[in-house]
């Protein structure tokens, strides 16, 4: 008699949402609930990969965001960091923007963080098209997410082909053991491609759309076509096209193009994946796989409300499926600190085995609704500020004099400067109002101040 099969130890279950959107250099709504599925599916989405092109990207912008966030990351954060999520990272290329944001309990299972562009503007000298790019690991798993804005107009399909494959060549990731972008376990590849509709007149479009005739204009989409010659694009899959086109439209309205030059609506905004065919391959037998990763699309939409561009958004939200490659996070950090001095917390650790540290690392104290990493009420050097190490538990302490005199809920982080990502956080813990004052060290001296 055969054995019942044992159900996948460490499988992960997670819910990916992308968006991209051409924003054509306008301001950022004041509502952004529905393209983040906050009103219909509130905080069950564990990363949201927002993807931006056109961000408006004049000299005057471009000075004022080297010193503050620009305002579509300043909107993200906003909503999204009260609700648990932070900032994990991002890439801006000019008018090329790429956000990344997870659910708090994911972030020390994230590593390996790199980013890179491409230009392919002005024969690759200016950024005004090309792609960004941000790579991780996952669990354990190599993930990439590439944000592109092709060349635009009907006739330029070959250009766009060329710029693409340019993107590709040139997206390397040594640092992470990757030669290539295409060597990842899962590419995520999305933004505005600028694929037109071949052959039909402006008429017969708009008559297929008022007739929600999608599949007839679908089957003249430029990259639908080219996808059936080429075998790399062959490689990508995507959801089908059931919604209207997303281009052009008049601004602050839901009507396509009336100007001079009526340009024909299209699906220019799209989000494509490619998993590695090894991952494709696996049966996912837990007796005898290390590895298994299932990707399944969930819905795939336009949002027609959102009218301040010519373009309307589109977003994707998948569910991942994954047998986790981390049993446990790199670093543990313990809640509890201990007041050492009245300027000074002493806070606890442990690392796994294998874990590498570095004379960069850095711990820090945030407030437990964290905007982006570095968002931190203080900080220290792991290394300069070493007070013990023995049976696998280290002790740092913090200098405390910065702390909010209101006290609150807090949490610690641990930044790893060779995995470039927090990879250890604590569950958040109470600082008590003017937790401790000169005087109050002088009467309890010896008797330090637990949490």
């Amino acid at each position: 008699m055969d054995r019942p099969v044992k159900k996948m130890r460490h499988l992960k279950r997670l819910r990916l949402h992308v968006m991209t959107w051409n924003v054509a250099s306008a301001s950022p709504p004041t509502n952004v609930n529905d393209l983040l599925l906050l009103d219909s599916e509130p905080l069950s989405i564990d990363m949201y990969v927002i993807g931006l092109q056109e961000v408006k990207s004049g000299i005057i912008n471009y000075l004022s965001e080297l010193a503050f966030e620009d305002p579509w990351s300043k909107l993200f954060m906003n909503v999204l960091s009260p609700l648990g999520y932070i900032k994990e990272t991002s890439i801006r290329m000019q008018g090329l923007l790429l956000l990344v944001f997870v659910k708090r309990r994911h972030v020390p299972f994230i590593s390996c963080i790199y980013t890179n562009y491409t230009r392919t503007g002005l024969g690759g000298y200016w950024g005004n098209k090309g792609g960004v790019a941000i790579c991780f690991r996952l669990y354990g798993y190599a993930i990439c997410l590439l944000n592109c804005h092709l060349p635009a107009h009907l006739s330029n399909i070959d250009q766009r082909l060329s710029d693409f494959d340019k993107i590709l060549e040139m997206q390397n990731f040594e640092k992470q053991d990757i030669p290539n972008i295409l060597d990842h376990d899962l590419l995520l590849w999305f933004g505005d491609l600028n694929f037109r509709i071949e052959d039909y007149g402006l008429c017969f479009i708009q008559e297929s759309i008022n007739n929600e005739e999608y599949s007839i204009l679908w089957r003249k989409d430029q990259l639908n076509m080219i996808k059936k010659t080429d075998s790399l694009l062959q490689q990508f899959q995507e959801g089908p096209l059931l919604f209207q086109p997303t281009y052009k439209f008049d601004v602050n309205s839901e009507n396509y193009d009336s100007s001079e030059k009526r340009r024909k609506p299209a699906w220019t905004d799209r989000i494509l994946w490619r998993m590695k065919r090894e991952l494709l391959n696996n049966p996912g037998d837990s007796g005898k796989c290390d590895r298994f990763f299932s990707l399944i699309l969930k819905n795939y939409e336009s949002h027609m409300k959102y009218k301040i561009s010519d373009h309307k958004p589109v977003t994707a939200t998948f569910e991942l499926e994954l047998k986790s490659l981390l049993l446990s996070p790199p670093v543990t950090l313990i809640p509890a600190g201990q007041w050492i001095t009245p300027y000074d917390l002493m806070v606890s650790y442990n690392q796994s085995p294998d874990f590498i540290s570095s004379p960069w690392d850095w711990i820090g104290l945030h407030k437990v609704v964290i905007r982006h990493v570095k968002d931190y009420v203080n900080y220290a050097w792991v290394k300069d500020n070493l007070v013990s190490s023995r049976d696998g538990c280290h002790q740092v302490y913090i200098n405390a004099s910065g702390f909010p005199e209101e006290g609150g809920e807090f949490l610690l982080s641990y930044y790893s400067n060779n995995l470039q990502a927090v990879v250890g956080l604590s569950e958040p813990f109470q600082i008590p109002k003017n937790a401790m004052t000169p005087d109050d060290w002088r009467e309890k001296k010896g008797d330090p101040l637990m949490y």
